[in-house]
Order: structure tokens, then C-alpha cells, then sequence
């Protein structure tokens, strides 16, 4: 089969021919149809500080992903061949304490796929029954299903605290933070602020219906609350960006009493106003990946009853490429002035 393959500890990917998985006796063979490049592959394609502490290379990489089952293993209960899926990439051990208490996105022992074990940058994928997501939502488009992982994200930030009527904040406006809009609407947000210093990022935030989007290179947040008529400022904020100065100014312009879920990952460490965190309040939440399978199951409920939800997501989708043209959807995806970037590997 094709795959990007890294074949030891250095920059870069090949597109090489690799042997296709097998499937053992509790596994899901996927034949790949399409795949999404999140920032995590840009880290592993760089051979970053992070990649190198992270990732077991040789590797295959690639985690959000969408495809049809083309064998199961003896042991498989419920997934058939021919169901067409995505895959939750945290492969989780189901005995620490966490995974017994139901909590299995805090398991202490998850190995990722396409980062601790071969991924979806392929023809073909196996990964475990019980990570397998199936679609019964013809609507959902291949695209769209390569997406559910990033989609997932912006969903659990997105629904850590109750949102009906409430005034959001949202920093970074890449595509989760984009996703996050649509979410939060659907939920029933008041006022929706989003940040970034991309016009093209922030184009996008507006054709997606947020309320205000905001260059912070020339705009401050406080003259922002301002301009949506805001008092005492914003109830719900969600920090998608990990840039360094992203939460002090989500933590300067936050209501006595307001709740942060923060998913962007910094590079280096932030200086905090802990004082204005105890005195306002504030409630500080750490997301990484998806509850599971909770967040599944409100992805799929959310996108068959609203096609305008639909739509929306649909559209942070930018770029679509053939796999083999992977070095200009890298590139793309790395210059961070869109939405997501789709590989499409039926072209082989």
C-alpha cells in the first residue's frame, strides 16, 4: 500500500509503499478514503522538539481520518464490512482507574494513533473495535467525516460549560476555533468574539456567523467587548490558539465568575495573573481530545438535526488534494491562512 512513512528520527515524510496492516482478533481493517492534517503532523513532518519526545519513528502518521471497513477481526462484535467510519485516535488500556471509572480520556496509559503506533497517512488503517466510529448519517460526506477528530475537539471545549445566552470568547480562529463558532451556536451562546491575526482566518469566522472577529495585531479585546455592547465581560472562553499571550488577555476580559476551557497547547510557559484568577473567580478547565464516547455521540446528534450546523462545519474544509500531492497540502495547511486541509487517498 502507499503510505507517508517516517522512516527514522528526522524531518520529514516519504510516500513509499509499506505493507498493509492486519487486523487481529479484536481489530477494524479501514480501507482510507480521506484524511485531515492537523497541527500535530506538522510537528511530526518538522521533526520538532515535541515530535522528537513523543513520536516512536519508524511511523506511519495521521490520526483524523475517514474510510470503509474492508475486514474485522474474529472477535469483533458490532462493526461489519462495509460500514463507512471514522476513528477515535486514543487507543486507551480500559483497566487504569480512569478507564473503570468511565473516564477513559484520562487514561494514563493511551497510545495515539499515528504518533505511538502506525496511523492514517495510508491506503489502509487498523485500529481496535472499540475505537471505531460508525456513521449512519448518509449526509455526513467524506470530508466531513475526515474531520470528526478536530471536530470532537471544538465540540468538548465547546461544551464544558453551559452556554445558553452566555457571552463567548474564543482565541485563535484556526479551524477548531472556526468549528467552536458553529458549536457554540448551536448552543445557544449570546454574543460570539473570536481572535486571530489572519484576515483570511478571520473572513472565514465572519461567513461562519460569529458576532465579531477581532485582529488582535491592531485591536484589543477590551475595545471589542465595547463594540458588542458588553458591560462586564465574557462569561465562556476558549482558548484554541497555545499562543503566550492569547490567556492573559482571555483572563483580563473575563466576568467575575467566568469559565475557560482551554485546548491550544503553548510552546513554552505563560505568565499568569493567579490574583485576578482567585478574586474573579475564574474557572480553568484542560481539554485534550474528545470525551469518550460522549462527544461522539453529541457530534453525530448535532450534525443530523441541524444542516445549518452542518453546513458550517462542512465549510472549514478549504482544501481538498489528492494524497500524492501531500507536500502542497502540507504547505498549505503550515501557512495557517485557512481552514482545514483533506487528503484524498482513492486516487491510488
Amino acid at each position: 500500500m502507499k503510505a507517508l512513512y517516517k522512516s527514522g528520527a528526522h524531518a520529514g515524510f516519504e510516500l513509499v509503499d509499506r505493507p498493509e496492516p492486519e487486523a487481529g482478533a479484536g481489530d477494524v481493517k479501514i480501507r482510507v478514503i480521506s484524511t485531515g492534517i492537523c497541527g500535530t503532523d506538522l510537528h511530526i513532518q518538522s521533526w520538532d522538539a515535541w515530535a522528537q519526545g513523543i513520536i516512536n519513528a519508524p511511523l506511519i502518521a495521521g490520526h483524523e481520518f475517514y474510510g470503509e471497513v474492508v475486514e474485522v477481526g474474529g472477535d469483533v462484535r458490532d462493526v461489519r464490512v462495509g460500514d463507512r467510519v471514522s476513528g477515535e485516535g486514543h487507543i486507551v488500556c480500559g483497566i487504569c482507574r480512569n478507564c473503570r471509572a468511565g473516564r477513559k480520556q484520562m487514561c494514563i496509559n493511551t497510545v495515539s494513533v499515528g504518533v505511538q503506533r502506525d496511523g492514517a497517512f495510508a491506503e489502509y488503517v487498523v485500529i481496535p473495535e472499540t475505537n471505531v466510529w460508525v456513521h449512519h448519517d448518509p449526509s455526513v460526506t467524506p470530508e466531513l467525516g475526515a474531520i470528526f477528530d478536530p471536530f470532537g475537539n471544538a465540540v468538548h471545549t465547546a461544551l464544558s460549560f453551559p452556554l445558553v445566552g452566555e457571552d463567548v470568547l474564543i482565541t485563535g480562529a484556526g479551524p477548531i476555533g472556526l468549528m467552536a463558532i458553529a458549536v457554540a451556536r448551536h448552543a445557544g451562546a449570546r454574543k460570539i468574539a473570536i481572535t486571530d491575526v489572519s484576515a483570511p482566518r478571520l473572513e472565514l469566522a465572519r461567513q461562519l456567523g460569529v458576532d465579531l472577529a477581532i485582529d488582535v495585531s491592531t485591536t484589543r479585546v477590551k475595545d471589542a467587548q465595547r463594540e458588542l455592547g458588553m458591560r462586564e465581560g465574557f462569561d465562556i472562553g476558549m482558548e484554541m490558539s497555545g499562543h503566550p499571550t492569547a490567556l492573559p488577555e482571555m483572563i483580563e476580559n473575563m466576568n467575575h465568575g467566568g469559565r475557560i476551557a482551554m485546548l491550544g497547547l503553548p510552546s513554552r510557559s505563560i505568565d499568569i495573573d493567579w490574583g485576578k484568577v482567585v478574586t474573579h473567580m475564574l474557572t480553568m478547565k484542560g481539554i485534550y481530545g474528545r470525551e469518550m464516547f460522549e462527544t461522539w455521540y453529541a457530534m453525530s446528534a448535532m450534525l443530523s438535526s441541524n444542516p445549518v450546523l452542518r453546513a458550517n462545519i462542512s465549510a472549514v474544509v478549504t482544501d481538498t488534494l489528492p494524497a500524492a500531492d501531500w507536500e502542497k497540502g502540507f504547505e498549505i495547511a503550515r501557512a495557517g491562512v485557512g481552514g482545514k486541509v483533506v487528503l484524498d487517498w482513492t486516487g491510488f
